[in-house]
Order: structure tokens, then sequence, then C-alpha cells
């Protein structure tokens, strides 16, 4: 099994309640052990148009599903819970985000792990290190809680 971590996010509808069902909905596939979810943050937007704001949280949980595969899973949860597409960055029912998928690296055009600019992104990094607060960025070797403390 290969610990994977990921982010959610909401800011359309009631959001706790959609990041909560998309949990659950992830919960639900018997490939997949949720480990440990973090609280929930509430977040300004982060680029794109102006939209209300964010609820953002990470879960830690461990599958043997590969990641391109485990990618379109989380798009067909996207859509089930009422995702349209739009504007990029713009507003969603619900965003789910591969952050870390052990220590591998993935550059392919549709998925990048490590997540390309979770270091970056205090509404990553907060719930990230509540829930594991000693893990390494895999490309930089820089602990999460240390980008975090950069950022603030």
């Amino acid at each position: 099994m290969t610990k994977v971590y990921a982010g959610l996010g909401s800011n359309l509808g009631n959001k706790r309640e959609n990041i909560t069902r998309a949990i659950g909905r992830i919960n639900a596939y018997e490939e997949i052990s949720i480990k440990e979810k973090s609280g929930f943050y509430d977040t300004a937007p982060v680029g794109g148009p102006p939209q209300p704001d964010y609820v953002n949280c990470v879960i830690e949980m461990e599958t043997e599903i590969e990641p391109q595969t485990l990618l379109k899973e989380f798009k067909k949860i996207e859509v089930e819970l009422g995702r349209k597409s739009g504007v990029r960055w713009g507003p969603r029912v619900v965003d789910l985000d591969i952050l870390l998928y052990g220590d591998r690296i993935i550059n392919d055009h549709n998925l990048k792990i490590p997540h390309e600019r979770m270091h970056e992104r205090i509404f990553v990094l907060e719930p990230l290190c509540e829930i594991s607060s000693d893990i390494k960025h895999p490309v930089s070797g820089i602990s999460f809680s240390e980008l975090l403390e950069k950022l603030k």
C-alpha cells in the first residue's frame, strides 16, 4: 500500500458538506483506506476570477490504485457531486487534487506529483502539516512544516 495525500476544496453550496460527501465517496472504494483527515480551513481564493471563499482540507490514505487511475476516479467523483467545466481556477462544488503519492515524482501532461504548486499554498500546507508535519517535499527535501513557516 502506498501513502497518498489528497487536497479537497469547495467554494459553492454547502462547502463542508460537499467535502464530507467527497470523502465518503473516496472511502467507499475497497482499494482505498483513509487514515487521517485534517480539520476544515476557510481560505480566500488564489488566482482565477472573483469568487467566494473556499473550505479546504487534506486527507491521508493508503491505496494500490495507480496515480492515473486514481486521478480518473477523483474526476468522476467531482462530476458526480456537481462540478461543471468552466474557467480555470474558477468556483467549484468540489475539487480533488492528488498532492503526494508516496515518494513518486510524476510529470505527465495531466498529472503532476507532487502537486506543482502545493509548496506555495498555505491552504494546502496548513491542513497537510496538521495531519503529517514531518513529511518532506520529494523534490526539494524540505519539510512541509518548514515550507509553511516560510510562507507565513
